[in-house]
């Protein structure tokens, strides 16, 4: 089911998301010079490939893969950003007050002008770029022995996605540069679970549009984002360098670090309790990440169960430190330390973590204009983060309440997720429109069941279910 007519201005309005650049961050952007230009290593005879959403263009990073008699070698190449933004410009100023690039069904609100971000310090394919091009050594299991960053030009080869990357890895045609993709990316996901990480497999929920020849008549509609292998054998790659980061500003005590306590016993119990309600085994000795990654992402059961599973990741946090290690320096979620690396173009902490890294690699002293800055991006990061996931909820609230007006009174087919409130409420996805919304009543867990739409409220953006229908 499409809908025209909703106009996620009104989002942007409420939020008060920034609009244009002023005209000398602009400037700065359209005239920005490689400021390390000379010293960096030609690295273009490496075949790079980017693997990113079709059409995007604020290529952040190009990978290259080698399978060798002893393991892998990972070359993973990422925008220099640092490169092109002058520290204490007006650019630089104006970054820090964004945070990040927020995305909006109907466009971005970039972090840097399109005239960088998508153009002379993105990875597109055919150009020459600058770079931090990471260099990861691993065994035969994937796991790290080695690892290094320097500033190298490096050039991309091909621009591909996610369902191409699938589709030729299921029939043997991958591009050569990622042949050694799945079975890397495989061992990295074995890898995980035996670190105790903690994946969550909840539907995810995106705002599409058609492309009409007349912009005016766009219409819109809620999916479920397919997620393929390729998806987590791609993101292997990014935690892998994250990790490789964190653990280099752990040992030289200097560094911005992504962190998240470990779960919580209640939660823990929680999860247990409702996984046997749900009739899920859960053998003794069996962690909660194990549990998860055996677990068939297309049962009912499992939505209810990774619908209860996000309150064991709670209390995510950046911590900054230069000399005494902060008290907690691991990722939880991720089952070892990690730092944001990998998305400089879209992410303004990882510009100062990469330079960081490059000055450990170096033995160079960290430049004083990143030491002065840490201190303050944690709360840029958390406030940012916040920011963009309100954002990205009230777009979805704002379209499935506008799909769903003038159907009040409609039956629907609906898998209850979790149940609230002492069970007087619950929250159910309904598939047919890709809705995930509160439905009162007392339906069990995982349960499959037919709601009955009771309220929509578009200007507050709810909708309302109510079981038995």
């Amino acid at each position: 089911m499409m809908v025209q007519g909703i106009d996620f201005g009104v989002v942007r309005a409420e939020f008060d998301l920034p609009g244009a650049f002023s005209a000398a961050a602009q400037a700065e952007a359209e005239n920005a010079v490689d400021r390390f230009g000379a010293g960096r290593v030609d690295e273009t005879g490496i075949a790079f490939v980017t693997i990113d959403p079709p059409g995007s263009m604020d290529l952040d990073q190009a990978v290259h893969i080698e399978k060798t008699s002893t393991g892998y070698v990972v070359h993973y190449a990422i925008a220099d950003v640092a490169a092109v933004v002058t520290p204490g410009g007006a650019l630089d100023v104006e970054t820090r007050k964004r945070g990040q690039t927020f995305y909006l069904p109907d466009g971005s609100v970039p972090l840097h002008p399109r005239a960088l971000s998508e153009g002379s310090a993105s990875l597109l394919p055919d150009v020459v770029r600058p770079a931090a091009l990471w260099r990861i050594e691993l065994d035969a299991q994937a796991e790290p022995t080695s690892w290094q960053v320097r500033r190298a030009l490096v050039k991309s080869v091909a621009r591909l996605d996610y369902s191409t990357v699938q589709r030729d890895a299921d029939a043997g045609t991958l591009h050569p540069s990622i042949a050694a993709l799945p079975e890397f990316g495989r061992l990295r996901s074995a890898s995980a679970v035996a670190r105790g990480a903690i994946e969550l497999k909840l539907p995810e929920q995106s705002v599409v549009r058609d492309q009409p020849e007349d912009e005016s008549s766009a219409r819109w509609r809620i999916e479920l984002e397919p997620r393929t292998e390729a998806d987590d054998w791609n993101a292997e790659v990014s935690l892998l360098t994250g990790m490789c980061a964190g653990r280099m500003m752990i040992d030289a005590g200097i560094g911005l670090l992504r962190t998240l306590p470990p779960a919580e016993e209640s939660a823990v119990r929680t999860l247990r309790r409702t996984a046997v309600a749900l009739g899920i085994t859960w053998p003794e000795g069996r962690s909660v990440g194990q549990i998860l990654a055996g677990l068939d992402s297309n049962e009912p059961s499992t939505m209810a169960l990774m619908s209860v599973a996000p309150s064991l990741l709670r209390g995510a946090d950046y911590a900054a430190f230069d000399g005494q290690l902060p008290e907690l320096t691991v990722h939880a979620g991720i089952g070892a330390p990690y730092a944001h690396v990998t998305a400089p173009l879209r992410r303004l902490s990882d510009r100062f973590s990469t330079e960081v890294c490059l000055a450990i690699t170096a033995g160079t002293p960290v430049p004083e204009w990143v030491r002065t800055a840490l201190p303050e991006l944690p709360d840029i990061m958390s406030g940012s983060d916040s920011l963009a996931n309100k954002v990205d909820r009230a777009c979805i609230d704002l379209t499935e309440s506008t799909l769903l007006d003038g159907r009040v009174g409609e039956v629907f087919d609906a898998v209850v997720m979790r149940a609230k409130d002492g069970k007087r409420s619950a929250e159910v996805f309904v598939q047919s429109v890709a809705v995930i919304a509160k439905c009162v009543g007392t339906p069990d867990d995982g349960e499959r069941a037919k709601v009955r739409l009771t309220a929509v409220d578009t200007v507050k953006r709810t909708v309302e279910f109510t079981f038995p229908a």
